[in-house]
């Protein structure tokens, strides 16, 4: 398919070395148009050689909605003097011809988005977070392909976007390539290992991972007639039924085993419902409801 997030790709003065001669036109008059970050770095700071590529990978990313302006403070110490630069990596916003945010010392990569965030937050969806909403909106429709396609674009982009993993994930599972996206959650490390999107995918590969045959539910109806307290029964039918892409019937299964008997098996029913919650994601209408009519029950 054409690339739909080309533009990713930020302009080409998106980021730029500036200096002293240059600085009233690269920071102050851009500024005017779009947000401008000013970078005083110099090369024998360790702390610089990691939040330059930081801030420049987070620049790029957001694709035209913001600039970055690099200064070597040895080679402009005068512009550093002006700006009252006491220490580097120093790190300056500009809107509007006026400074009105920074930072000093290394960041971490999630402190610098919320960073551009806070500047760019009128301008609307960055390229990215747009081409995420079209390869979910995509992977909802079923048009697994093209959600496959777009989070792949995405992730040459931005590798660690945990949306667009999850989303692939999604598509490796529907597609039925379950041990690839096992090795890439296993992959995962850190705080993208914990990301709720992340975990919502983890917890949909279990349930992937435990499903039955969809053959199987009228045996499973046919016992539950017979018992109605067959409880294993109705576990593996709700298994059976979201393997059909019925969830609000799994769902109520599991909410009718809860009811008859809320300690069987070790609160088997719970747990697994607790998971389905994990899968559809807390967002979810159906988890909402189905999470709201749980309570009732535990706590009645």
């Amino acid at each position: 398919m054409e690339p739909i997030i080309g533009e990713i790709s930020a302009p080409a003065d998106a980021v730029k070395d500036g200096d002293t001669a240059s600085f009233a036109q690269d920071v102050i008059e851009a500024s005017r148009e779009v947000p401008v970050i000013v970078d005083f770095w110099a090369p024998w700071c360790g702390p610089c050689k990691t939040l330059g590529p930081t801030i420049e990978k987070a620049v790029k990313a957001a694709g035209g909605q913001v600039k970055l302006v690099k200064i070597n403070v040895d080679e402009n110490q005068q512009l550093a003097q002006q700006l009252r630069v006491q220490s580097i990596p120093a790190v300056f916003a500009f809107k509007n011809g006026q400074p009105v945010d920074g930072f000093v010392g290394a960041q971490p990569e999630s402190q610098i988005k919320a960073f551009i965030g806070r500047l760019t937050g009128d301008a609307g969806p960055s390229p990215i977070e747009r081409a995420v909403e079209q390869g979910e909106t995509a992977l909802a429709a079923g048009d697994i392909e093209t959600a496959a396609d777009i989070f792949g674009q995405i992730l040459r982009a931005d590798a660690e976007n945990a949306r667009a993993i999850a989303g692939l994930c999604h598509c490796l599972i529907a597609s039925g390539e379950r041990e690839e996206a096992r090795q890439m959650l296993d992959g995962l490390e850190g705080k993208l290992a914990t990301d709720p999107a992340i975990q919502s995918v983890r917890a949909a590969l279990d349930l992937a991972e435990q499903s039955v045959d969809v053959g199987d539910v009228s045996a499973f109806r046919a016992r539950l007639e017979a018992d109605g307290n067959d409880h294993e029964a109705r576990m593996e039918l709700s298994k059976a039924l979201l393997a059909a892409g019925q969830r609000e019937e799994a769902v109520e299964e599991l909410l009718e085993c809860i009811r008859r008997d809320r300690n069987w098996n070790d609160e088997a029913a719970r747990k697994q419902l607790l998971t389905l919650f994990e899968a559809f994601g807390h967002a979810d209408e159906l988890t909402a409801t189905a999470r709201r009519r749980l309570s009732s029950m535990l706590f009645s």
